[in-house]
């Protein structure tokens, strides 16, 4: 579980989603901070905020909500920033609004993304689904899943999405046939051999299958290569796909988070306590 989280909230719809999916994020004993930034423009915001709940929320101010987001993790020293979908998403559905976009690109720590609707459904997290293909994101991406398995006390099923890669359909070869059965079952062997998961693989573009597995699951978490929402998870814009479609509530590890943890690692020999890897906090 994440030990310091933060909240974007504007009064609507996504910010109450960004909260329910929040509550079941934090430690136990953890800090919730719900924040809201003030980007210059009141009708985004005047009104929407009952007064009641103005005087509970961190406060910042910046033309791009994103940056204020970031600034105020930063500032709290936050392992994990949560956001709600744009209002113009289908119902459970993460869709990747402009605040949401902002929010993902450049991030200090790691980014939930909470569905459209999320907070007026019943909620939990029984089985959490990680994006695998052996890669360093997806390595990080798993052992996340892994202590937040433990710590929910839920089931973890690890994911690949296997094709022909595009060296061999696009280089100067003619492509070669490798049947998809056969692709899928390597792929098996490989995330069976990964203790305490679920192996599941597919044949098929990566955002497309994801998005399908997203159904099965209550959390999915992936891996990000750059700062921002055009990060890979296995290959092509797999992360802007996913935030755009995913049918559960998204995590994303983006590079921020990972370098938090190996910052962590290297100055204290493991990873910190309340952090987005092995150590994090579980509850009880």
């Amino acid at each position: 579980m994440f030990k310091s989280v933060i909240v974007g909230f504007d009064g609507g719809e996504g910010g109450r989603d960004a909260t329910a999916l929040a509550d079941l994020l934090v430690s136990d004993g953890g800090r919730l901070t719900r924040a809201f930034i003030d980007n210059g423009d009141p009708r985004a915001w005047r009104g929407a905020i009952p007064p009641e709940e103005i005087a509970d929320l961190a406060h910042g101010q910046s033309p791009s909500i994103g940056d204020g987001l970031h600034e105020l993790a930063e500032r709290i020293d936050a392992d994990l920033l949560v956001v709600g979908s744009s209002r113009r998403g289908l119902l459970g559905r993460v869709l990747l609004g402009d605040d949401t976009q902002e929010a993902l690109s450049g991030a200090p720590c790691a980014v939930a993304i909470a569905p459209l609707g999320f907070g007026g459904r019943e909620r939990t997290i029984a089985r959490i689904g990680v994006g695998y293909n052996g890669s360093p994101e997806s390595e990080h991406a798993l052992r996340v899943s892994r202590a937040l398995a433990r710590s929910l006390d839920a089931r973890l099923a690890a994911f690949e999405a296997v094709a022909i890669p595009a060296l061999v359909t696009l280089g100067a070869q003619a492509p070669v046939s490798i049947p998809s059965d056969e692709m899928i079952h390597d792929a098996l062997e490989r995330l069976a051999k990964l203790p305490d998961v679920e192996p599941h693989a597919t044949y098929g573009p990566a955002p497309a299958e994801l998005e399908r597995f997203s159904e099965s699951v209550d959390l999915l978490v992936v891996g990000s290569r750059s700062h921002g929402p055009l990060g890979r998870v296995v290959h092509g814009s797999v992360t802007r796909g996913l935030a755009r479609s995913s049918r559960c509530p998204l995590l994303v590890l983006t590079r921020g988070a990972r370098e938090r943890d190996a910052e962590a690692a290297r100055a204290g020999g493991h990873e910190r306590e309340g952090s987005t890897a092995e150590a994090v906090v579980e509850r009880g």
